[in-house]
């Protein structure tokens, strides 16, 4: 199991200090960080918490999940890993053509 966790359902007004805090109850924080709305400069409404052991993350999981923080009920669980996108540019619609139709 890894230890990296997937925090969502935050309120906007959390911090990474209110989630070092929150987590650090139940083992070793070693990173915390809440993603941030590129444009806005906004929190998104979650972050990711690694915990110093598997263990730990477990423990902070069974505790956390469905807990309260500034008034939300947190969701909880283990990171996924990030799925692969296709970057930006040009994209593939199909195969032919555009332009104008022959009429022959």
């Amino acid at each position: 199991m890894s230890n990296k966790l997937f925090v969502g359902n935050l309120s906007f007004d959390t911090t990474e200090n209110d989630l070092q805090d929150a987590f650090a109850a139940h083992g070793t924080v070693t990173e915390t960080n809440l993603m941030m709305d590129r444009t806005t400069g906004r929190p998104r409404g979650f972050a990711f918490v690694t915990m110093s052991s598997a263990e730990e993350a477990q423990k902070a999981i069974a505790a956390m999940n469905g807990s309260q923080l500034s008034g939300r009920a947190l969701t909880v669980n283990v990171a996924k890993p990030r799925e692969e996108r296709p970057s930006g540019g040009r994209r593939e619609y199909g195969s032919g053509g555009g332009g104008a139709r022959s009429r022959y």
